[in-house]
């Protein structure tokens, strides 16, 4: 029988595929593995591999073997996009999870880690939320399209694990935010969507800014290149079916993190709520237990990451709006 696989320090000079580099995730990963001294990464933009094409995605593999593989490319969105567009989230993001996991099986891919989204777990799942409430009761509406895609790419993990023996793994990051992040009024998620929206209204006068819901969710965020470094330390430290939570374990009402955005970007107008808008779930905040058992602990706090986040925003608003 073959020897028990054992996690230990990834080959910097094997190549390596990273599925959606240019994206929040993505590029933040990159950004990592190049610190750290990953010497042959592979990345394509969306116009030079389309990853729901199955025979472009099998033939790209055929090309490249990569050894490491992580699966951060995804359609992603907000609330509005995620009830207003659930078919393109449900579809396209299973056609990408499917053609890259079967590509990398069929051409040898040793290490992979599939990142999901912390919008798996149900609704109403107690908190902190544990790894092992996944599938345990209903989804928020809001988004249950996308967290089926992703719950679909867990099961396939797990699956390859069972039938082929590979040590593949999958990590549920909780929310995400840092350089990189989309910034769209259609398309954003909360926190870049406030820091915009405050920006704004500070650059032109405005005395009033109005926020979605009520304001009393409970949020847990955490910096992309925090993200990107547990990526690997759990490439390095972690084998097992089971997905891993990855967050701070720390969570503000939206109240609170709008406030903080505010005083950030220099905002001192009136701050109001339009509670005739959905709020979302409740509140969503990871039990990170076993990341942290694992050895790892993030190194960003809230604060600091949006200043720098406002920053980056503000050097690259031109670019952002095209």
């Amino acid at each position: 029988m073959p020897e028990p696989f054992v996690p230990g320090p990834l080959d910097r000079a094997g190549p390596f595929y990273v599925a959606g580099h240019r994206g929040l995730v993505g590029g933040a990963i990159w950004r990592c593995l190049k610190a750290e001294g990953f010497q042959n990464l592979i990345g394509k933009s969306s116009s030079e591999l389309d990853l729901r094409d199955r025979d472009a995605v099998f033939a790209f593999f055929a090309e490249n073997q990569p050894l490491n593989v992580i699966l951060a490319a995804a359609k992603v969105g907000g609330i509005l996009a995620n009830s207003t567009y659930p078919v393109d989230f449900l579809s396209e993001n299973m056609r990408i999870q499917v053609n890259v996991l079967d590509a990398a099986r069929e051409h040898g891919t040793q290490r992979l880690l599939f990142l999901g989204s912390s919008c798996i777990y149900p609704k109403l799942a107690p908190q902190p939320i544990k790894e092992e409430y996944l599938l345990t009761g209903h989804l928020e509406p809001t988004n249950d399209a996308y967290a089926i895609a992703k719950i679909a790419g867990i099961l396939q993990v797990q699956a390859v694990r069972r039938q082929y023996g590979l040590p593949w793994i999958s990590a549920m990051p909780t929310n995400l935010y840092g350089p990189g992040d989309n910034f769209s009024p259609e398309g954003s998620h909360v926190l870049p969507a406030l820091i915009r929206r405050f920006d704004e209204a500070r650059r032109d006068g405005v005395d009033t800014v109005t926020n979605w819901g009520t304001g009393t969710p409970l949020r847990e965020f955490l910096h992309v290149d925090d993200m990107a470094s547990a990526c690997l330390h759990l490439m390095e430290h972690y084998d097992g079916a089971e997905q891993v939570n990855v967050g701070t374990g720390e969570d503000q009402t939206i109240r609170e993190i709008s406030q903080i955005v505010a005083e950030e970007v220099g905002y001192s107008g009136e701050i109001e709520w339009d509670t005739s808008k959905p709020d979302g779930t409740p509140r969503k905040l990871l039990d990170v237990s076993k990341l942290r058992e694992s050895g790892w602990t993030p190194s960003i706090d809230l604060r600091t990451g949006i200043a720098s986040t406002i920053t980056w925003y503000r050097e690259n608003v031109d670019a952002i709006r095209t």
